[in-house]
C-alpha cells in the first residue's frame, strides 16, 4: 500500500524557514513525478514545487529564490526547505506523487499545516 506522510509542519514568524518531509512506504523510484501543493483558506489548491524521478524541479513564480524541493532517494523521502517565507505561505501544505500504474495514479498524503504569524 503507498502511503505519503507530511511532517514538519508547525507556526513560524516572517522571515523564518521550515523544513517539511515527505516520507514515502515505496521507493521514490515508482513515482515519475512527486510535488509539493498547498491550499489557503477559501482559495483552491495550488502547486508550488515538483521534482521529476530523474531529479529535475520546478517551483512556483511566488516561492521562487525561498523555497527548495529536493529528495533523498534512500530515506524514500522528498523535502520542501522553505526560507523568509511570508504571510502569505500560511496554508495545509500536501505531498502527492504520481505513478504510473497502466494509467496515471495520483497519491496524497494528509497534508500538514503551516503558519506564518507574528
Amino acid at each position: 500500500q503507498v502511503r505519503l506522510v507530511e511532517s514538519g509542519g508547525g507556526l513560524v514568524q516572517p522571515g523564518g524557514s521550515l523544513r517539511l518531509s515527505c516520507a514515502a512506504s515505496v521507493s521514490l523510484a515508482a513515482f515519475f513525478r512527486m510535488a509539493w501543493y498547498r491550499q489557503a483558506p477559501g482559495r483552491q489548491r495550488e502547486l508550488v514545487a515538483d521534482i521529476t524521478n530523474d531529479g529535475a524541479t520546478s517551483l512556483v513564480d511566488s516561492v521562487k529564490g525561498r523555497f527548495t524541493i529536493s529528495r533523498d532517494n534512500a530515506e524514500k523521502t522528498i523535502y520542501l526547505q522553505m526560507n523568509d517565507m511570508k504571510l502569505e505561505d500560511t496554508a495545509v501544505y500536501y505531498c502527492t506523487g504520481q505513478a504510473y500504474t497502466g494509467s496515471v495514479q495520483d497519491f496524497w498524503g494528509q497534508g500538514t499545516q503551516v503558519t506564518v504569524s507574528s
